[in-house]
Order: C-alpha cells, then structure tokens, then sequence
C-alpha cells in the first residue's frame, strides 16, 4: 500500500510574493489592483524585478 502524499504549504508563500510577468492572469490581477495598464505592470516587472512588492511600489508612483 502506497503511503498518502503530505501536502504542505512550502513554496507558496514565495510564490505569492512574486509577479510573473509573462502569465497573463498574473498581470492582469495586478493590473485590475493598481488601476494601471497590463503594459505598465509588465514594464514594472522589467525594470525593478518580479518582487510584488518592488512592482507596487513603482506603479503607485
């Protein structure tokens, strides 16, 4: 019998914590949040990193 599979919360935490430019729903999401257009999110992402943070901070400016 094989054993169950333990399902953990490891990586999505750090996941969360990132803007993956190249996934549109991901830019989307951040673009419906900010009220910024999808191209200003993705040249967000380009120029200081794909820190959520860091792309917040740089579209609220």
């Amino acid at each position: 019998m094989a054993a169950a599979k333990k399902k953990t919360a490891r990586g999505r935490k750090q996941d969360r914590a990132r803007v993956a430019g190249g996934q549109k729903y991901e830019v989307g999401y951040e673009s419906k949040k900010t009220g910024r257009s999808a191209s200003a999110v993705k040249k967000a992402v380009k120029k200081v990193g794909t820190s959520r943070k860091r792309v917040e901070k740089r579209l609220a400016r």
